[in-house]
């Protein structure tokens, strides 16, 4: 079982309005598809997380002919959420993608994400299924395989990297909310669920989270 890595470059001449906005770097922070569900033949559903200005992606959206419908979470928010149904047939970039992708062999990792004008994504599955998978993409669409690395793998899931103890203390540091803003736990409030000294869980998690922290930034390098 492989994890393939790829970058989609979607032609933003033949791209809907409301997919280049997600592609402009300079519209949004970032942009993520967070899911999406064929209910049919013809129809389909897409749900995009926006750390922008949703309101002008929902407005870009509802002018797009093939667009059924839009919903917006909160559009003054600083991260809003957009539902979107619409016709595959009438938007060949999403229905022959779509068409191409749902194939036994290959599970696409939720979520893309959108930056810089490339669609970052994570496929498990068969190399040789993906290259044909490739292969019948709409010509509006040109995919890049970044790198093959075996499932699971540090790369692909970095707690694989962490001791059984660092796992465990950082479960404890979320569940007493450590990491909340105000911060609402200390050491020696983990410590205690530990059965531990403070300074030994403040070890457990120190290295968890660098070990966390070189990975997503691996990651993040990665997909350039």
């Amino acid at each position: 079982m492989k994890h393939i890595r790829i970058t989609v470059r979607p032609d933003l001449d033949r791209a809907p309005p409301f997919l280049r906005y997600l592609l402009d770097a300079e519209a949004h922070e970032e942009a993520r598809a967070i899911d999406w569900n064929r209910g049919d033949s013809e129809l389909s559903t897409h749900l995009y997380e926006i750390a922008g200005d949703g309101g002008r992606f929902a407005d870009l959206a509802r002018e797009t002919t093939g667009v059924e419908s839009v919903e917006l979470s909160a559009a003054d928010a600083r991260v809003s959420y957009a539902l979107i149904e619409l016709r595959d047939a009438e938007l060949p970039i999403f229905g022959g993608s779509a068409t191409a992708i749902d194939r036994t062999g290959l599970v696409v990792r939720r979520p893309l994400v959108y930056r810089d004008g490339r669609i970052h994504g994570h496929i498990v599955g068969d190399p040789a299924t993906l290259q044909s998978t490739i292969d019948d993409l709409p010509e509006s669409v040109s995919v890049q395989i970044d790198a093959i690395q075996q499932f699971p793998s540090a790369d692909v899931n970095p707690a694989t990297t962490l001791s059984g103890r660092q796992q465990e203390a950082l479960r404890v540091a979320v569940d007493l909310g450590y990491y909340d803003t105000p911060r609402e736990a200390t050491h020696a409030d983990i410590a205690e669920e530990l059965g531990c000294a403070p300074n030994t869980a403040s070890n457990h998690l120190q290295k968890g989270e660098a070990k966390l922290v070189k990975a997503g930034l691996t990651a993040f390098t990665s997909s350039y």
